[in-house]
């Protein structure tokens, strides 16, 4: 990730963190559909078998998950302080 990738991930994480039900955020999993899918995305990945659609949906959810990672570090960081 570049600074600037990462400078507008801070903000972005600054602003949903401020206004973030924690008990909930922090307990948020995916839906059993999207997590189905999910699964069936990193199998055909590790298979070499998907399409260029699918390589992009992937890329979607590690880019969500990675945003929730981050939010949910900087609140339980807030709740440490």
């Amino acid at each position: 990730m570049s600074s600037t990738e990462s400078a507008v991930y801070d903000e972005l994480i600054d602003l949903l963190a401020d206004n973030a039900d924690a008990k909930r955020l922090v307990s948020f999993r995916l839906s059993p559909g999207k997590q189905a899918r999910l699964e069936d995305l990193l199998a055909r990945n590790r298979d070499g078998a998907l399409s260029r659609d699918e390589a992009a949906e992937l890329d979607a959810f590690e880019r969500l998950e990675h945003l929730v990672r981050l939010l949910k570090a900087r609140l339980l960081g807030r709740r440490g302080t």
